[in-house]
């Protein structure tokens, strides 16, 4: 038999087959000890993730046990927290969010909290370098009275990017929203209470999602969604909720193709004096020359030079 991944729990693995029904699983043992061998690697940590198609056999009791995972179109991953007693020193784990992702929605509240183009940026790289498609969403435009977003809307829509400003008090953008989520695979990711939640449960009513609140004191969400969880909404629309974040590491990007997932940057990266540049302090750079001239948006510049000091900080490659 068999199915898609819609939740893990420890080691339970829930998968919804292929008449909709709902099937808890466990792993072959074949799979433990691959695992086994890539954790001693420090490669990765999930053998399995949310959205992995996979084959099944039925048990009499009528769990399943899985007995093939089928290849990944992609996966969105990031740089996992540090393990205590990695044999390697500094070496960080890929932790892998969900796999088959069509579109990355990337929510980040215009307050509560506070919008952050940093925390985008990220994301939109993790997007780029997995080849998925980022859709940008600005959440809560309800609290937004002076129209300040359309800096950042103009921002990256004149990049190239879809971005969607919604507010489930006003009702404002979901109906562009879920017309955009149709037919696809959508992972829904950004910092806790941003309103990941309660955008779902308003665009698909039928999900009840737990919606949390803000820290009065950090003005920062707290957790509610606590494992990443995926729903069929219809016929071929599945959407992916995720526990919020508080930072994102990409995993695997090395710097010489940081710039790659700047897609702003393509016009103008074989222009530099060397082939080797990483478009920071090298001289003849065209990046940072298109920069100077406004052809390239300052903030965006300054989004790739954070990620270009970190992004193979304590990154281990075969």
């Amino acid at each position: 038999m068999k199915g898609v991944v819609f939740k893990i729990e420890s080691k339970n693995y829930y998968v919804l087959d292929e008449n909709n029904k709902e099937i808890r699983c466990f792993l072959r043992g074949k799979f433990q000890k691959e695992f086994s061998i890539k954790k001693d690697k420090l490669l990765t940590l999930d053998i399995v993730a949310v959205g992995d198609n996979v084959e099944f056999k039925l048990n009499s009791d009528g769990t399943g046990l899985i007995t093939d995972i089928l290849p990944r179109k992609n996966k969105i991953s990031r740089k996992a927290p540090r393990i205590k007693g990695a044999s390697l020193r500094g070496e960080r784990l890929e932790q892998i969010i969900a796999a088959n992702v069509d579109n990355l929605v990337i929510i980040s509240s215009w307050l509560e909290p506070k919008f952050n183009n940093r925390l985008i940026d990220r994301m939109i790289v993790v997007a780029e370098s997995s080849g998925v498609v980022p859709l940008i969403v600005i959440n809560k435009i309800d609290l937004d009275k002076e129209n300040n977003r359309s800096y950042w809307v103009n921002l990256y829509k004149e990049i190239g990017y879809e971005v969607f400003e919604t507010s489930v008090v006003t009702k404002d953008g979901l109906e562009n929203l879920k017309n955009r989520l149709q037919g696809n695979s959508n992972l829904f990711w950004g910092h806790s209470g941003v309103g990941k939640s309660s955008l779902l449960n308003q665009l698909y009513p039928g999900l009840n999602l737990k919606v949390g609140e803000i820290s009065n004191y950090t003005l920062k969400g707290k957790h509610t969604t606590v494992t990443v969880l995926m729903k069929k909404v219809d016929d071929n629309t599945f959407v992916i909720d995720s526990p919020g974040i508080r930072e994102i590491d990409p995993y695997g990007i090395k710097k010489e193709d940081l710039s790659h997932y700047f897609i702003e940057f393509k016009e103008y990266i074989y222009n530099c004096k060397f082939n080797t540049c990483t478009h920071n302090h090298e001289p003849g750079c065209a990046v940072v020359e298109a920069c100077n001239q406004g052809k390239i948006s300052e903030e965006r510049y300054k989004s790739y030079i954070n990620l270009l000091s970190t992004i193979e900080e304590d990154l281990f490659f075969e």
